[in-house]
């Protein structure tokens, strides 16, 4: 029986499995290769180190995650639905969720650095448009239950047996509330 050619998506696939369930610190070449059937050499053919490695499932791991969030966004609130759907992703994929949010950010010293680099663009516009804010008010609407949501989302990934996740959201909930009350507040002292 002829040998299998080992690709470089090969490696990725059976990596991004092992980081899926045990975290990044899971993603050894010994344990890729037994994945695969195969000796550590192929693996190292296909990347120049394990930091080339790390990145490539950090990349399946973004696109991962983008495709579960859009799958349960809710058209008529996607504010909120994008909100909830974190916190499902830290329910249902810890391991993936720890990866994307613990990931290191380089060029980030502000707040307003990270919610440029995280933030979609033309989402404070959605937001503004649908809640009557301004741009300004939007923007810090959504860097609060960014930095809130990832918060609970955290604590919903490493806690056991875990919180219910109806009691996350009303905890979500609540905070929105009052963020936007806080938002709401602003953008009319600033109109």
């Amino acid at each position: 029986m002829p040998k299998q050619r080992i690709t470089r998506e090969m490696v990725v696939d059976a990596a991004f499995a092992l980081a899926r369930e045990g975290g990044m610190e899971r993603v050894l070449v010994k344990d890729i290769a037994a994945r695969l059937s195969c000796s550590v050499q192929p693996i190292y053919s296909c990347f120049r180190n394990m930091e080339e490695l790390r990145r490539a499932v950090e990349g399946r791991t973004a696109q991962f995650l983008a495709d579960y969030l859009s799958a349960r966004l809710a058209p008529g609130d996607l504010f909120r639905s994008t909100g909830r759907a974190y916190v499902q992703l830290a329910r249902d994929e810890p391991e993936l969720f720890k990866i994307f949010i613990l990931r290191r950010r380089e060029g980030v010293s502000s707040l307003d650095g990270l919610y440029r680099a995280e933030a979609s663009p033309g989402v404070a516009d959605t937001i503004a448009e649908s809640l009557g804010l301004d741009q300004a008010a939007a923007r810090r609407l959504h860097l609060d239950m960014l930095i809130y949501t990832v918060g609970l989302g955290t604590i919903f990934s490493v806690s056991t047996p875990g919180i219910p996740a109806e009691e996350l959201y009303a905890q979500q909930e609540r905070a929105y509330q009052a963020f936007l009350n806080h938002a709401r507040e602003e953008n009319n002292h600033e109109s």
